[in-house]
């Protein structure tokens, strides 16, 4: 590298960085490196558990201890998970976590290879049926169970009109700012949501979602605070130097709360499948209904797609003599 090349060295005293935090900062072990730069929390979370597993199986205790894994690791690791009796997704997940790791640890010529690749996973499971979608009645009786009168009630209808009418993630959801709701778009209100990898989607905003949005916020008294969080925890609500978005997990206690109340049971994520399922039963193009749902694959969306199953459309009934 020719010096030349280089920016001009400002003198030492107007570093940001002190001496001992530029040397602690160059001698970060790769490891380390890898995990900080996942800046997706649930990806995070989920990577840590399977990383943290993987660790009390090997006894790992050090990060470059990493860099002593075999394929013999990671297969009777894999076993271990199957004796455990988890599911093929679970063991999937965790392998996947490793396999990012190694990755990393070669572009950074800290080993030669990836020891999880190679390593037979369990087979990719159909989703199909095990977030249920609602009937129609369900469905409507699940918009109207909250009590209309109260903050917390038009807070709960509003959440259930946007996972209902436009299939977020319990995650997209949370992110959600006032700013998101307020988003137009040849002259029509749209929702600014905030995808898996950091992919952004524009959804025209359904009249009913609109108008349970509005008593919402008329109610809550934080309509014009544009960068704050769209819904918030009522009981971290106190002050208004304390406002917190909903988190994710409340948004399933929520859901599981009111549903089991009218007499079933189930997650937020039914919700998504509720309208995904409505959508393609009511001939929206499916790959339309893709890329509203925020899928990078189209065969992620067909899992949704009953409409094979009709016995209407079976082709029994096309044959003519």
């Amino acid at each position: 590298m020719n010096p030349d090349n280089l920016p001009a060295i400002e003198h030492s005293s107007h570093r940001l960085l002190d001496v001992a935090d530029f040397y602690r900062l160059a001698e970060v072990p790769p490891e380390i490196e890898w995990f900080a730069n996942l800046e997706n929390v649930c990806t995070r979370r989920a990577y840590k558990n399977a990383l943290h597993h993987f660790m009390q199986f090997t006894g790992i205790a050090r990060p470059e201890e990493f860099r002593q894994i075999t394929r013999a690791h990671i297969i009777a690791f894999r076993d271990e998970l199957r004796n455990r009796d988890l599911s093929g997704a679970t063991i999937r997940h965790s392998l996947a976590a490793l396999s990012s790791l190694f990755e990393y640890l070669c572009e950074q010529n800290a080993v030669t290879h990836n020891p999880v690749k190679g390593v037979k996973r369990p087979s990719v499971e159909s989703y199909e049926g095990k977030s249920p979608a609602l009937g129609d009645h369900q469905a409507r009786a699940l918009l109207d169970a909250p009590d209309g009168a109260s903050l917390k009630g038009k807070r709960d209808r509003a959440i259930f009109a946007i996972l209902l009418y436009h299939a977020l993630r319990r995650d997209e959801l949370c992110k959600l700012k006032v700013k998101d709701i307020k988003q137009e778009r040849r002259g029509v209100l749209h929702m600014r949501v905030s995808g898996k990898g950091g992919k952004v989607r524009y959804l025209p905003i359904h009249p009913q979602v609109g108008g349970l949005l509005h008593d919402y916020l008329e109610a809550a008294g934080h309509r014009e605070e544009y960068t704050g969080p769209l819904f918030r925890s009522l009981s971290n609500n106190r002050h208004k130097n304390a406002q917190k978005a909903i988190t994710p997990d409340a948004v399933y206690k929520i859901v599981q709360a009111y549903s089991a109340k009218l007499g079933f049971r189930i997650g937020a994520h039914s919700l998504r499948a509720t309208a995904a399922t409505n959508a393609l039963d009511h001939q929206a193009d499916i790959a339309k209904v893709q890329e509203w749902l925020g899928h990078a694959n189209i065969s992620t969306t067909r899992i949704y797609d009953h409409r094979k199953t009709r016995p209407e459309d079976s082709p029994t009934f096309k044959v003519s003599y």
